[in-house]
């Protein structure tokens, strides 16, 4: 590789220094060979970009001398083949030959493959695996295609490839072959009908099948160019039905896979034909017609796959028809329509799933599938949007229609339809589908405006078909529905901020602050189009109703984002919002309707309080309030909404506040209590002045928080917490608490100690009263005692324990571990905050390092270790979100980190997520955004993709001060992270491995704007030494190399400019330390520390990258690329495995007394991929995933922490 210099101008240009001449009398064949091969190694040293075409105008002549290309040598001929290829590469994109020696040379070109390239031992088989790579990679072999006898050309080097294909070569010639055919092919203007003949004879061949080399090949062609080849395969079997008379033997028309053409070709004929022969079939006696005239039906049935287009939206547009009138081809019809769900053209396919829309209830019961309606359903998910808006309008339009039917308890209608919901909701994860997903659900399966009458909504009907719809969702589809809607909003909101600024900038006459103001407008307009399908339209739109400037228009948006709003009167103001926009400029109407819709608390509202509650005390009043039946499901959902409330956004409780009161009193009603505790304890953390504080409901409260019920007790500390005399509650509580540790049962101390973390951090001098005894308790009782396997558990390779299975012992550690945390938490501001989180940090490290157990020595059942190294995990990331912690965790961060790579999948699932909820919210510091780029090995596809979501949609949200110092400036920690890694080595077999998380950084963060910093950055690596030792200096250093070769790399391929970063910056110092002098610093800038042989590793372990010079030399735009990316399926960076389960969910409820409430606020997978919109963090946390999926054993290695565990000061 040329060396090159930075900052120091461009490179002098290349010239060929070979000047012998190859054509002249008396030249031997040996002295001619040598000539060939020096210039042969000359040629292909040189840089297309850098290379003086002038040098080469004397041999690029000789070379095509019939002397040379008529020559009897072989070897002559070889290497004369591998020059003239350079010499096109080098002249690109302007051949320096005419049509004439172009045809020559490629006609002498494929001569050579023909007959050289058949086996590694032919002579010269390098030399033509030479000229076979550079007609892949450079492409020139497009060049054909302006010759004049170019088809002819065409169709002697596809028969001289599959003939040669045939002789068992090996894998990487076959897909180089593939590259030039299938560039032929797209770049030719018509394909010749003696090409498609060489390509079917493949298929029509007695030995087909993917041993068969010659019908691999055509496969892959045919796979790279489907919509080139479609008509011309089309046509190529119309002509063989054509040409073989009745009488004639039918086994190619067999093999043409009924793709039959009528003989007629006039389009306007075969058109009419079509219709009318649909409308006949589909009349009264069409049953009879297709009895009659069979052979006529199959032909109309043919038309499914007619050539044109047209004639299929024809037979598609008859074909509804068909469906209501002739049921008894109903599954013939079906089949059809099935078939052009998936048919190339866009308009074909969107006309069938608006066939689905126009069809009745009946019908759609009776007479279509439920298989077919899901077939609709997914093309929701179709690349082109039309598609999309049809298919899930349609099966949306289905649903409304059958709502009815479904909340009568209709079995039929149940099974045929209640899925749409659930299937509506797991589309609109996708950030391209979710704004139709959302217009579907918001139109057919929750229709708030139906009309511009205005019609009166009854609350407690909206709350019903609500809840009825739940009663048919899964876990992860109602999580989705709680974000869809807009519950999980931090407020005030991105849609207030964006009203306001609206205000503040009056149309553009600005009185004061005017840049500033136009800058918040700005920033809200494009963090807010980022969530749109279309950004850039909707950043138009946003900042069109900015100019409208409309008092009327500000004020009912106001009224629609207020969270006291209720239903009837935002129903009312929606209507008139929209009526008011539509008039005033109605091309903004579509983005600011779902402009609306995420903004306003439209689907679960504060007026559905009362009928929520009033499901939950139908419930049963005796048993544990859990059942089956219609009461108790709709209760159940009514709970998990009012769980969700307390949540996200308690503020919906202020007008509800003697209802929640007065229900804590129905002690009966176990769930009841619960439910509104929690809504009361939400509440009064919101405001405290909101809760009432009467004797009768303190004394009750003060009882509850002493009680067994854990959830209970914790809801009731925290709302004697808040209350007028709450430090003299909380103090006789810590004192009864603390003299009764030793002294009760086990599911009461879970309680106490639920009680003991809730008071740690709301009422914390209380706490510190008795602090001496409750943690001497707490680490000598409960953390230091042993958790060993049970001998009579078979299961030992079991990590994971489902919730219903946790045992006390086990709740007991989880909450002395949040005891420690809140306590730590609770006291963040004080001197001595740093003293007392000493020895809590060095624990939580102490139970990474041991993988879950206190001590190295102590043998603890591995599901226990499993949840105990994930609390700690959480722990240190609620820690780190104070300033003067995070700079303790900082020095061990590398164990925190890799706990995304953890054994056990469950662990690293709510991991993620509990950094998601933080990080969310940049509550982590900037340096914490590494983690998510550690789950690249996963190997768990939901795990990456929450990964990259969360990457994704924070990147492309954050403001550019925001991107460079939370995602651009962290790639020197990033580097630091992965020098020390536990696997990090400079080896053959691990550094693919480590190649591997750069360019998952750099394929979600580089771009052409950044690339000059981050190249800066991984140079200026070299310029200090790791603080730990020298040893991670070198790895560091190798890291520096590695990652600037990549940028280079990369920057080459996209055509990026590398310049000198201009902005001096300033490394991170925990982790860093300078060199002591200049010389060191230029000792180690001279030092290579990467092997001589790792570039030959990543190139041989990386998929192939085409030179990016060479592929502009003759690839035109938009070309399709041949080479397909292989999906290595082993892993051999085992970081994290586990089987796969039998079915059951991933996730469950959570560990202790926060279960449902954090339940949501952790799937942060869910809420950053459906919405951009910041997510307001919940307002009691949970750390305790679980999981019904029985994981097996995984091994990783875990970095050392060198920390001595002072249990002593934790008392």
């Amino acid at each position: 590789m040329v060396a090159q210099t930075r900052g120091g101008g461009q490179a002098s240009p290349q010239k060929l220094k070979f000047h012998d001449r190859l054509v002249g009398k008396g030249l031997s064949t040996d002295a001619l060979l040598k000539k060939l091969k020096h210039l042969h190694t000359q040629l292909a040293e040189l840089d297309q970009d850098r290379v003086e075409t002038a040098t080469l105008t004397t041999v690029r002549k000789e070379l095509i001398h019939n002397t040379i290309l008529l020559h009897k040598d072989r070897g002559v001929k070889a290497y004369t083949a591998c020059c003239l290829a350079d010499i096109l590469r080098l002249f690109a994109p302007d051949a320096p030959y005419t049509h004439n020696e172009l045809r020559d040379i490629f006609q002498f070109f494929f001569r050579q493959l023909a007959t050289g390239l058949r086996g590694s031992d032919s002579p010269y088989y390098n030399e033509y695996f030479h000229l076979l790579e550079s007609l892949s990679t450079v492409k020139s072999v497009v060049l054909i295609c302006d010759l004049p006898n170019a088809e002819e050309l065409m169709v002697d080097i596809f028969r001289d490839f599959f003939a040669l294909v045939r002789h068992d070569l090996s894998k990487k010639i076959e897909l180089y072959m593939v590259d030039v055919l299938v560039a032929l092919i797209d770049e030719a203007t018509s394909l010749p009908s003696e090409l498609m003949d060489v390509i079917m004879a493949q298929f029509l061949d007695k030995n087909v099948g993917l041993d068969n080399p010659a019908f691999r090949l055509a496969v892959q062609v045919c796979n790279s160019t489907p919509d080139r080849l479609q008509r011309h395969v089309c046509q190529y079997f119309t002509e063989i039905i054509v040409q073989h008379a009745p009488d004639e033997e039918l086994d190619d028309i067999r093999k043409a896979h009924e793709l039959e053409e009528l003989r007629v070709e006039d389009l306007a004929l075969r058109t009419m034909a079509t219709q009318v022969l649909g409308e006949m079939f589909a009349d009264k006696g069409g049953a009879d017609l297709v009895r009659k005239y069979p052979t006529t039906w199959s032909l109309w049935n043919l038309r499914r796959n007619d050539k044109s287009s047209a004639i299929r939206l024809t037979f598609v547009e008859a074909a509804h028809r068909l469906l209501v009138c002739l049921p008894e081809q109903r599954d013939f019809v079906e089949e059809a329509l099935s078939a052009k769900l998936l048919d190339p053209d866009e308009k074909v396919r969107a006309a069938v799933c608006k066939l689905y829309s126009q069809l009745d209830y009946e019908t759609a019961l009776h007479h279509v599938s439920e298989l077919q309606l899901r077939r609709v359903a997914e093309r929701g998910l179709d690349k082109k949007h039309a598609v999309r808006i049809e298919a899930l309008n349609s099966v949306g339009k289905l649903y409304s229609l059958a709502y009815t039917e479904i909340e009568n308890g209709d079995q039929g209608s149940i099974k045929q339809f209640s899925w749409i919901p659930q299937s509506l909701l797991q589309m609109s994860q996708s950030q391209e589908v979710k704004a139709a997903a959302e217009h579907a659900l918001a139109e057919y399966v929750f229709p708030l405006v139906s009309s511009s009458k205005e019609a009166e909504i009854e609350e407690s009907t909206w709350t019903d078909r609500l809840l009825m719809t739940m009663k048919f969702l899964n876990g992860k589809a109602i999580s989705c529905l709680i974000s869809f809607s807009g519950l999980k909003i931090a407020r005030p909101s991105i849609y207030e901020r964006f009203v306001q600024c609206c205000k503040d900038n009056n149309g553009g006459i600005i009185d004061e602050n005017e840049e500033e103001t136009i800058r918040k407008l700005n920033a809200c307009v494009q963090r807010l189009s980022a969530t749109f399908p279309d950004p850039q339209k909707a950043a138009d739109d946003l900042g069109a109703f900015a100019k409208l400037n409309e008092g009327r228009l500000y004020k009912l948006l106001d009224t629609c984002m207020d969270t006291q709003t209720n239903l009837k009167v935002l129903a009312k103001s929606s209507r008139e919002f929209l009526q008011r926009v539509e008039q005033s400029s109605s091309g903004i109407l579509p983005t600011m309707a779902v402009f609306l819709r995420r903004a306003s608390l439209r689907l679960i509202n504060q007026s559905s309080i009362p009928y929520l509650l009033r499901h939950l005390q139908r419930s049963d009043l005796t048993g544990d309030s859990y059942g089956t039946n219609q009461v108790q499901l709709l209760a159940n959902n009514a709970q998990t909404i009012l769980t969700s409330i307390s949540k996200h956004c308690p503020v919906m409780y202020k007008a509800h506040v003697g209802e929640l009161t007065k229900a804590i009193a129905n002690e009966k009603n176990q769930r009841l209590v619960e439910v509104c505790l929690q809504a009361l304890a939400a509440l009064a953390k919101w405001d405290d002045g909101l809760v009432l504080g009467d004797k009768r409901t303190t004394e009750r409260l003060m009882r509850f928080s002493l009680d067994s019920n854990h959830r209970n007790a914790k809801y009731s500390a925290r709302l004697l917490a808040v209350s007028k005399d709450g430090e003299k509650f909380c103090t006789d509580i810590i004192n009864t608490i603390s003299e009764d540790l030793c002294n009760v049962s086990d599911y009461k101390l879970v309680a106490h100690l639920t009680v003991l973390a809730e008071l740690a951090q709301t009422s914390p001098d209380a706490f510190e009263s008795k602090s001496e005894v409750i943690m001497n308790f707490i680490v000598k009782q409960i953390l230091m005692t042993p958790s060993p396997p049970d001998p009579d558990n078979m299961d030992v390779d079991v990590e994971w324990i489902e919730e219903a299975d946790v045992p006390p012992s086990l709740s007991m550690k989880i909450i002395a571990l949040k005891v420690c945390r809140h306590r730590c938490l609770a006291h963040a501001a004080s001197e001595t905050a740093l003293d007392m989180a000493t020895p809590v940090l060095r624990m939580f490290f102490a139970l990474l390092e041991h993988g879950g157990s206190i001590h190295a020595e102590i043998e603890d059942d591995p599901k226990v270790k499993a949840r105990m190294r994930l609390q700690a995990a959480v722990s240190l990331l609620h820690l780190s979100t104070v300033p003067k912690f995070a700079t303790t965790v900082t020095n061990s961060f590398v164990s925190l980190a890799i706990m995304i790579q953890d054994p056990c999948y469950q662990v690293r699932d709510e991991f993620l997520r509990k950094f998601i909820s933080l990080a969310t919210h940049q509550q982590l510091p900037p340096h914490f955004n590494v983690v998510p780029f550690l789950t690249v090995h996963d190997p768990e596809v939901d795990i990456k993709n929450m990964a990259k979501a969360y990457i994704s949609l924070a990147y492309r949200a954050a403001p550019p001060s925001v991107k460079m110092n939370h995602f651009e400036m962290i790639f020197v920690q990033f580097l630091h992270l992965l020098a020390h890694h536990p696997d990090f080595s400079v080896t053959q077999e691990t550094l693919p491995d480590i190649v591997k998380y750069i360019d998952f950084y750099f394929e979600s963060v580089a771009s052409a704007e950044n690339i000059s910093l981050l190249y800066h950055l991984s140079g200026k690596t070299k310029t200090v030494r790791d603080s730990e030792s020298h040893l991670y200096s070198e790895n560091l250093y190798a890291l520096s190399e590695l990652a600037q070769h990549i940028i280079k790399d990369l920057a080459k391929r996209h055509s990026w400019t590398l310049q000198s970063f201009p902005i001096k910056v300033k490394l991170p110092t925990g982790i860093l330390r300078p060199l002591p002098n200049v010389e060191a610093v230029n000792k180690i800038l001279k030092q290579v520390f990467l092997p001589p042989e790792a570039l030959d590793w990543l190139s041989q372990a990386r998929p192939a990258k085409t030179n990016a010079a060479e592929v502009r030399a003759f690839d035109r735009p938009n070309r399709r690329s041949s080479e397909k990316r292989k999906k290595d399926g082993s892993r051999p960076n085992d970081h994290a495995k586990r089987p796969r389960g039998n079915g059951h969910n991933r996730r469950s409820g959570n560990s202790d007394d926060e279960s449902e409430e954090n339940s949501d606020s952790s799937n942060g997978h869910e809420d950053l991929s459906t919405s951009s919109e910041v997510q307001s963090p919940p307002n009691s946390e949970d750390d305790h995933p679980s999981d019904n999926r029985r994981p097996g054993r995984g091994a990783r290695t875990r970095a050392k922490v060198l920390q001595v565990l002072d249990y002593s000061r934790l008392c």
